[in-house]
């Protein structure tokens, strides 16, 4: 554990904190803005993104650890046990559960509305973007505002392609729910 602990202030595990919460915040909030662009009901999109957020958490920590067995197998990773390569597998699913669950935080709280919920999502999921790009910085150096808004924007573009998803599926199907 005192290993794990001395590798992870090391920024050994940076790359896969900044993937998981990186891809947890965006998977997330893509279910959420295409189920609210799709008018689904708020107990769906809680359940959609509860599915979605252990499913994928689950499948990036496993497949992390998978890809690197697979790079040690090749023998760029010499030296590398098995104990640290779930090590990162674990960080991966960890980061992404944890940030991937703050735009579903609204939706578990009483609100007057789901456009509300829905606001309050975005917020969330846009400070955590930012947070999460500017994070970064504290071990790589460079400049926490760019790197910040550099996530902010990928996130941001991800989750707008999610809600038109949403929103032209049910209008081209003349879905109603």
């Amino acid at each position: 554990m005192r290993n794990f602990l001395e590798k992870f202030r090391k920024g050994v595990y940076v790359g896969d904190f900044v993937y998981g919460a990186n891809d947890g915040i965006v998977t997330t909030f893509a279910v959420v803005a295409g189920a609210t662009g799709a008018l689904l009901p708020h107990g769906i999109i809680i359940i959609l993104g509860l599915a979605n957020l252990l499913a994928d958490g689950f499948s990036m920590g496993a497949s992390n650890y998978l890809a690197l067995r697979s790079e040690k197998e090749l023998g760029e990773h010499q030296g590398a046990n098995s104990a640290h390569l779930l090590q990162h597998g674990f960080i991966t699913f960890t980061a992404f559960v944890v940030a991937g669950f703050i735009p579903l935080l609204p939706y578990f709280l009483p609100v007057e509305n789901q456009l509300t919920s829905f606001f309050w999502s975005a917020g969330l999921a846009a400070a955590a973007f930012f947070g999460v790009g500017a994070a970064r910085t504290l071990l790589t150096g460079g400049n926490a505002l760019k790197a910040g808004l550099e996530v902010f924007l990928i996130g941001g573009l991800a989750s707008a392609v999610a809600f038109g998803v949403g929103w032209a599926v049910k209008t081209a199907f003349g879905i109603v729910i």
